[in-house]
């Protein structure tokens, strides 16, 4: 009889007896795919990361993960951090939002929401980056909510009213939260506030640096959280911006941002800190040793002198 299966040209992959028996047995077609996605990788990527080339969502992948685990194909494992997102996202088609928006759940909820903080009516793309972001990622929609409110607040503050984040900006942002672990409305609201600390210092650091009451570009930003996750306060800040223009005669932000990772690299955080550092002994310029010439003629100058006492 002629084999009825067509052989791809490019390898396979080998499932040991073992393993297909304990996959056959349980029937969960599932597990039986996220097995040969890992196996298709060499076991070196963790099944979160595999939901963009199944394109699953974080409680289908999680549940097969459970009974791998269960039939002890998998190894129970627990991430000191969290895996980031796989960078192959799924792309939902026209159907498949359709049917989500048509199906009982939090999900419709969270798309009118979602368009009442923007003011504008979602298009199918639109409501395929909430349903990456809800499905996907897994955020609960309470915390997809947050997440919009913020992006919204963040670029109403920096343009003004009447302006609106891009759905891509709030996947974006969505993305950042994933990569942080934000996985509860608790750990998003913790996360805001700690937004919100680092934003009132901001004018602080705008006046440490001598840049007037404009609002801070997107880069300035960068920098600024960057030092506020260092410890660093606006007296810091400042010391360092003085040495910056002592040197450089101008803002060189790349550095201040040098001394500010060496000072944090050295555990210097506070001006207490700051004045116990130890100067940098200044190596004394050693004078050259005489020449031969130089060396006759002061040998000349000195019999000189020695003659001329004895007369």
């Amino acid at each position: 009889m002629a084999s009825c299966l067509l052989h791809a040209a490019d390898g396979g992959i080998t499932l040991s007896p073992q393993a297909t028996k304990r996959l056959l047995d349980r029937g969960d077609g599932d597990a039986a795919l996220l097995y040969m996605a890992l196996l298709r990788h060499g076991g070196q990527t963790l099944p979160r990361a595999l939901a963009g080339e199944l394109r699953w969502e974080k409680q289908r992948i999680e549940q097969a993960e459970a009974t791998l685990i269960a039939l002890q194909l998998l190894a129970q494992t627990k991430p000191e951090v969290p895996p980031e997102p796989a960078p192959e996202r799924p792309q939902y088609q026209s159907q498949e939002i359709v049917q989500r928006l048509s199906q009982a759940g939090e999900f419709p909820s969270l798309v009118q929401a979602v368009e009442q903080v923007l003011g504008k009516k979602l298009t199918t793309p639109d409501v395929g980056i909430l349903l990456g972001l809800h499905d996907y990622l897994g955020m609960p929609a309470d915390v997809v909510y947050l997440l919009v409110g913020h992006c919204t607040q963040r670029v109403t503050q920096r343009y003004g009213q009447g302006r609106r984040p891009g759905m891509k900006q709030i996947e974006k942002e969505g993305y950042l939260w994933a990569k942080l672990g934000i996985e509860t409305q608790q750990e998003a609201t913790d996360y805001l506030l700690r937004y919100a600390q680092r934003q009132e210092l901001v004018p602080q650091l705008m006046n440490a640096l001598s840049l007037g009451e404009r609002k801070p570009s997107p880069s300035e930003e960068k920098y600024f959280h960057a030092w506020q996750e260092m410890g660093f306060g606006a007296d810091m800040v400042a010391v360092a911006y003085d040495r910056t223009i002592l040197r450089c005669h101008e803002l060189k932000w790349a550095y201040l941002n040098g001394i500010l990772k060496r000072w944090n690299q050295d555990g210097i955080h506070t001006m207490e800190q700051l004045s116990k550092e130890a100067p940098k002994e200044k190596k004394q310029p050693t004078a050259a040793p005489p020449s031969d010439e130089m060396r006759r003629y002061v040998q000349q100058l000195h019999g000189k002198k020695e003659e001329g006492h004895g007369l």
